[in-house]
């Protein structure tokens, strides 16, 4: 070891000492100091990788939350997409339900034909999450059902007494409310 080398050493393990003793080094000292740069250095570096983790966790939660959010769109987009198609749809089952009402012959091939179409519709409608709002008989509700009029029945107050049209419901929103007379 050169006598540099060791003058180096005895200044370090000097300040090392001063450090744990709690001696301070004067402040025009402490920018000259290498030791005290490289301190000031690492601080500097580890307050910025603290800083660049917080802003990489706030990204990845970014990140899964518009996953998330584009993710229920896209289902939403599929599943309430199909909404003006059943809508349109609606009307043609309902004349198809009106004719097998109005047809006297259930034996007549045209009549079962028609009904056949009926529930094939229905079927297709059900495989889509599409289902018939139950009304007859049950109490109404002003989310589920339209009252158009009110009657004097022998049923409790308020229950449906006659359904004019069905209602549908898809998944869980009602996309036509039944349209039905209600007992007073």
């Amino acid at each position: 070891m050169t006598k540099e080398d060791k003058n180096i050493r005895e200044d370090e393990q000097d300040l090392l000492e001063e450090e744990s003793t709690g001696a301070e080094i004067p402040q025009n000292e402490q920018e000259d100091d290498p030791i005290f740069k490289s301190k000031a250095l690492l601080e500097e570096k580890e307050n910025e990788i603290i800083d660049l983790n917080n802003k990489l966790t706030r990204l990845q939660a970014d990140f899964q939350n518009f996953k998330r959010r584009t993710e229920k769109d896209r289902e939403n987009s599929i599943t309430y997409g199909i909404e003006a198609i059943i809508l349109d749809l609606l009307p043609v089952i309902d004349n198809f339900q009106r004719a097998i009402a109005a047809q006297d012959d259930s034996e007549d091939s045209f009549y079962k034909g028609i009904s056949m179409i009926e529930k094939q519709f229905i079927e297709v409608l059900e495989r889509n999450s599409v289902h018939e709002i139950e009304a007859l008989g049950k109490e109404f509700d002003p989310n589920l059902h339209h009252a158009v009029s009110a009657i004097e029945s022998e049923e409790e107050e308020g229950t449906v007494v006659e359904v004019l049209q069905k209602g549908y419901i898809l998944k869980d929103k009602v996309i036509r409310p039944s349209m039905v007379v209600v007992s007073k």
